[in-house]
């Protein structure tokens, strides 16, 4: 088992080093600064290879149910209200059940997908684009419109606790560019361009065996040095168990830099507080972990992300 933290990767990164490294990733993914990001990568050839993946047809979430409580790390959880009151319903004839939701959609709790308009650093977007283009209307810019024809490939999940033989990563532990390249040694996979990589931390697993905990303060994600994998790869989209993002953070200045690399810099769209409970355990049974995956946001023309759930298909 490869030891899952050498010490340069552990090092807190010094804003200058931080800024040395957006550059570079910014740089070697020139490629993907259109309107639609990395998602460039996805092309009919790709996704039509993806299909190929199917084998048994069996098809599992990866998105936790939203929740309507509150919690440590939800504050502000999801209002779900039924219209009108049941005892009002006429007792024949026809009638309707209705209800609205309304939510925050970057919380710490509900899965969501971050549209490229999600991360503002040094007054632009990705690509250079003006952060003015942010309007109390919501996005005109790069907003999750850029999903509308929804999000369709090979998805890869790279099982990081199962690799260090944990339960789960403790909050405050990185995923390093070692854990990647172990977890696809030990799993026999490859991550390819334009896949759509899934990492996991085993975020969930700790709140539902733990209970909740504020994890705006405390947990496990990416180390920014672990962003130089995604660049090699040419990956499409990443997605996390957690906030993709370690806290506290280990760059200087930065506190969401795996967000800052991954959305502004490389213009990945990224996928938080997915969970992998259900999947992990059929990709075991079935020695392999890599799938045909469908993500398929809302049309929320001028929103800076969407509550999503996204489907495996095996």
């Amino acid at each position: 088992m490869a030891p899952h933290a050498g010490p340069a990767e552990r090092t807190r990164l010094t804003a200058a080093g931080f800024d040395a490294q957006y550059r570079r990733l910014a740089a070697r993914a020139a490629w993907a600064a259109g309107g639609r990001g990395a998602l460039a990568a996805l092309t009919p050839a790709r996704v039509l290879a993806a299909t190929r993946e199917v084998s048994t047809g069996r098809t599992v979430t990866l998105a936790a149910p939203v929740e309507t409580r509150a919690g440590p790390d939800n504050p502000e959880p999801a209002r779900h209200r039924m219209n009108g009151q049941p005892e009002e319903r006429a007792s024949d004839g026809l009638d309707f059940a209705m209800d609205r939701f309304a939510m925050n959609v970057h919380g710490d709790a509900d899965s969501h997908i971050d549209a490229l308009c999600h991360v503002i650093y040094d007054g632009t977007l990705h690509g250079g684009v003006s952060a003015s283009s942010i309007t109390s209307s919501g996005a005109t810019a790069l907003s999750i419109e850029a999903a509308r024809d929804g999000i369709v490939g090979r998805g890869v999940l790279l099982d990081i606790p199962r690799t260090r033989g944990v339960a789960w990563l403790e909050p405050g532990d990185h995923v390093t560019l070692d854990d990647l390249t172990a977890a696809e040694a030990a799993q026999h996979v490859r991550v390819s361009e334009g896949d759509l990589l899934f990492v996991r931390v085993g975020h969930r697993r700790r709140r539902a065996e733990l209970g909740a905990w504020p994890a705006a303060r405390a947990r496990a994600g990416l180390h920014p040095s672990a962003l130089d994998f995604l660049a090699d790869r040419r990956v499409a989209v990443l997605g996390g168990d957690g906030n993709n993002d370690t806290a506290p953070s280990s760059t200087e200045g930065v506190d969401f830099p795996v967000h800052v690399l991954a959305v502004h810099a490389m213009g990945l769209h990224l996928l938080d507080y997915l969970q992998f409970e259900e999947l992990a355990p059929v990709c075991e049974a079935e020695g392999r972990w890599s799938f045909l995956c469908v993500i398929a946001p809302l049309r929320l023309p001028d929103a800076t992300g969407s509550p999503v759930n996204p489907i495996a298909v095996l």
